[in-house]
C-alpha cells in the first residue's frame, strides 16, 4: 500500500514522503495514529496545510528564542546572574560542592527566563569562585553565552 506520511516516522521517512508499506502496517499502525494517509488529492492538500502551520509555528518559536536570547545577553552584561555558594576558608577559592546546570537554570528562572537545565550547556560543574561564560541553547538555531558569577556565600 502506498501512503503519504503526515509526520516524520523513524526508520520510514519524513513528513510529505510517499512510501510503500505492508497493508497491515498501514492499517494497524500508521493510519490509526494519523502518521500517514492514503495517497489522494485531499491528503496532499491536508499535508500542505500541516506543513504551512508547522513552518509558521517554527518561525514564531525562532523569533521568540531570539528575543529571549537578546534579553538574557542584556541581563548577563548587567551582572544579574549571581550564584552564592559555600567556599573553603581563607584564601581558598574552591567550593564545598559545585554549581551545576540545574543551579544555573534556577538563577535564570529567578530572573524571569524559563530555561530547562538541559538547555544549559555546562561542560563540567563549576567548582571554584569566579566568573564563567556558560552557553545556553534556547533553540536549535539560537544559542546565547551567559556570564555567571559564582560568589562566596556570606
Amino acid at each position: 500500500m502506498e501512503v503519504m506520511l503526515l509526520q516524520d516516522v523513524k526508520d520510514l521517512g519524513a513528513m510529505g514522503q510517499v512510501v510503500r508499506v505492508a497493508d497491515g502496517y498501514a492499517r494497524n499502525f500508521l493510519l490509526p495514529r494519523n502518521l500517514a494517509a492514503p495517497v489522494t488529492e485531499a491528503t496532499r492538500r491536508r499535508l500542505a496545510k500541516l506543513q504551512k502551520e508547522r513552518e509558521e509555528a517554527e518561525r514564531k518559536q525562532l523569533a521568540e528564542a531570539r528575543r529571549i536570547a537578546a534579553e538574557i545577553a542584556r541581563c548577563s552584561n548587567e551582572g544579574l546572574f549571581t550564584i552564592s555558594a559555600r567556599a573553603g576558608a581563607g584564601d581558598s577559592m574552591t567550593l564545598y560542592g559545585s554549581v551545576t546546570a540545574a543551579d544555573i537554570a534556577a538563577v535564570l528562572k529567578q530572573n524571569g527566563f524559563e530555561v530547562d537545565k538541559h538547555q544549559v550547556l555546562l561542560v563540567e560543574p563549576i567548582k571554584e569562585l569566579g566568573a564563567y561564560e556558560v552557553p545556553v541553547k534556547l533553540h536549535a538555531q539560537v544559542e546565547v553565552v551567559t556570564k555567571i558569577w559564582v560568589v562566596e556565600e556570606k
